[in-house]
């Protein structure tokens, strides 16, 4: 494996456990795919420094776990934010018709 390639997958894995990252989080940071992440975690770095590897897999396990909680919440936002938006809207149109 070229050294390159091997000190992307310990830098990926130093920030995911330092902290906290999700895989999308690790790709957006560092300018690869989350694919590339995952691989390099889950692959590479088991080969080359599997005591990382291991730091890192539990990081990503915990943030797998919490996925839906944090869809849920955004998904709550979401709605919570076109809802005012929306009564913002009627009351804009109370307003010009008095």
């Amino acid at each position: 494996m070229k050294g390159y390639i091997e000190e992307r997958a310990v830098e990926a894995a130093n920030y995911i456990i330092d902290t906290r990252a999700t895989v999308r989080q690790t790709a957006d940071r560092m300018g690869i795919s989350k694919s590339t992440v995952h691989k390099d975690i889950t692959e590479r770095l088991i080969r080359i420094r599997p005591m990382l590897a291991a730091q890192a897999r539990v990081v990503l396990d915990a943030n797998k776990a919490e996925r839906h909680i944090r869809g849920g919440l955004a998904t709550r936002e979401k709605y919570l934010h076109e809802h005012e938006v929306e009564e913002q809207r009627r009351n804009k149109q109370m307003i010009t018709k008095i």
